[in-house]
């Protein structure tokens, strides 16, 4: 049986020993509040928790998901709550099952406080998990409506890249509706960063659906903040994007 507890005390050392102040305050301009950081760059926080389980494998996953949760729970520095994401990222995709996904609904509301621990969690540990699981993928949906601006940035987040994706034989493709229901919903949504999530999802859906993303960005041009709407237009083809601009002149905000 493992000793969580135990655990967490020995990777949270091995973390603290890897600190370095100088990069903890270069940090603080990717962040526009101050956060509480040790300066310990994200591949380092994932190789603390790769060294700590190269001869650990008998380490179950629910044990993993118990770690993680103590983590969190005792973290006070941005890398310590990436910490506790990055121990489960190897048991991802076929260790662990649907509680994984209420989870991450949780620590979202609970722990995440900044964009990149929300992104991190999104784009390394339930990346992984949906390719496991195609079939959990609507129920982020529902992260629309959560209190919290990190659940809804997630709502976008977690699925951008599954817009197009070959997963083993299968090729899996995210709903239009999914995407453009989640837009609509988030349109008028306050927080920059729900925005950017946004705008980042209509990116990626242009590159595979623009007639449609194209149509959708005409209806919804005067409701859509100007910077969501820029970001949703990088990709398309010059002509397009000249097009859909020369609307977005009267975007909002």
């Amino acid at each position: 049986m493992t000793d969580v507890p135990a655990a967490a005390d020995e990777l949270l050392k091995s973390l603290a020993d890897r600190a370095d102040p100088d990069f903890a305050a270069n940090m603080q301009r990717y962040f526009p509040h101050e956060i509480r950081a040790l300066g310990v760059g994200n591949a380092a926080v994932a190789a603390v928790a790769t060294d700590y389980f190269r001869d650990r494998r008998d380490i179950t996953p629910a044990a993993r998901l118990h770690l993680a949760e103590t983590l969190l729970a005792r973290a006070e520095h941005h890398e310590e709550v990436l910490l506790g994401f990055a121990v489960l990222h190897k048991a991802a995709r076929t260790g662990l099952g649907e509680e994984l996904l209420g989870r991450c609904e949780h620590w979202l509301e609970t722990y995440v406080s900044n964009w990149a621990q929300c992104d991190d969690l999104c784009l390394k540990l339930l990346y992984p998990f949906f390719l496991g699981h195609l079939e959990l993928i609507p129920r982020t949906r529902r992260w629309v409506e959560s209190p919290s601006p990190w659940a809804r940035r997630a709502a976008n987040v977690a699925v951008v890249k599954f817009v197009r994706r070959k997963v083993g034989r299968t090729l899996f493709e995210l709903p239009t509706s999914h995407v453009f229901d989640n837009c609509a919903h988030l349109m008028h949504d306050g927080d920059p960063y729900v925005q950017k999530g946004c705008g980042w999802l209509l990116k990626v859906t242009a590159e595979v659906h623009p007639a449609e993303v194209t149509e959708f960005l005409r209806t919804w041009h005067t409701d859509m903040p100007r910077d969501t709407f820029r970001y949703a237009v990088e990709k398309m083809d010059p002509r397009t994007r000249r097009s859909l601009m020369a609307l977005g002149q009267g975007v909002t905000r």
